[in-house]
């Protein structure tokens, strides 16, 4: 069991540098490492996918606050791009929520595994991720883009338990913000379906193994390892956000959710 806590706490403190510099309040890096904690462990009997899922976005709705806090003291949070889509994509996940509670085990993974890849091939292929030009103006947002967009952004990060930062980076990406603002509104914009993905996984379990520190799907022991490695870390990596060239934070983007691919293919 230590060498388990061990693990979570130093996965903790990578995504806590991954929620400030990609906005992943957790879970490309917590999903598939609750996974293999939940294989071992009571949370095996209610579905190990579900578990990692819950659990993932209950650390996030930490670790997003916490980094939004952060970005809004460095004013790297433009309001205009937050509102009303944050709306939109709360109504979302209040779907993709219910939606994941009664989905199988092993369509959650392979749906994770899916959109992982369907979002790495895009922002390879597709121009305007990678590279982004200088002279680059930032556009706003359309009405169909908020709207139906954002209820999407939300149903599918919240069934997913990836917090929509793989979704609303891209997006604000294409809408020629640099890196770090994109990741900056990432947060805020994950902390909608952290919420109320958290009530919903937290309610939906039933018969929770006796002894087991559950909280419905969410697995309380891995949560906290992971919230003690990450909350000390935030504090440390917004520190230096801003001092990463463009075009490295944007690889680097697409490396992680490479890695993320990988861990939970092989596991």
């Amino acid at each position: 069991m230590l060498t388990e806590i061990a693990l979570l706490f130093g996965f903790g403190c990578l995504s806590g540098v991954t929620t400030v510099l990609f906005g992943f309040g957790g879970g490309f890096i917590t999903v598939p490492v609750v996974y293999g904690f939940a294989l071992a462990g009571p949370g095996q009997a209610l579905g190990a996918m579900h578990v990692a899922v819950a659990t993932s976005t209950a650390v996030m709705v930490i670790n997003a606050g916490s980094a939004t806090l952060a970005q809004l003291r460095a004013g790297r949070l433009r309001k205009e791009y937050l509102w009303p889509l944050i709306a939109f994509i709360g109504l979302g996940s209040v779907l993709g929520s219910f939606a994941a509670t009664m989905a199988g085990e092993s369509v959650l993974r392979w749906l994770f595994v899916a959109y992982l890849a369907l979002t790495i091939a895009d922002s390879v292929v597709r121009k305007g991720f990678v590279s982004r030009p200088p002279d680059t103006r930032p556009r706003a947002l359309g009405s169909l883009t908020t709207t139906a967009g954002g209820t999407g952004i939300g149903a599918v990060a919240s069934f997913l338990g990836v917090g929509g930062s793989v979704l609303t980076v891209p997006l604000m990406r294409r809408k020629g913000l640099p890196m770090a603002e994109a990741a900056a509104l990432a947060n805020p914009l994950s902390l909608p379906v952290a919420v109320i993905g958290t009530a919903v996984y937290a309610f939906a379990a039933t018969g929770t193994p006796s002894g087991s520190a559950h909280l419905g799907y969410i697995d309380l022991i891995a949560a906290g390892a992971l919230l003690c490695g990450s909350l000390p870390t935030i504090a440390v990596t917004r520190r230096v956000v801003g001092r990463i060239p463009d075009r490295a934070h944007a690889i680097a983007y697409l490396a992680l959710l490479g890695a993320a691919l990988i861990a939970i293919v092989v596991r």
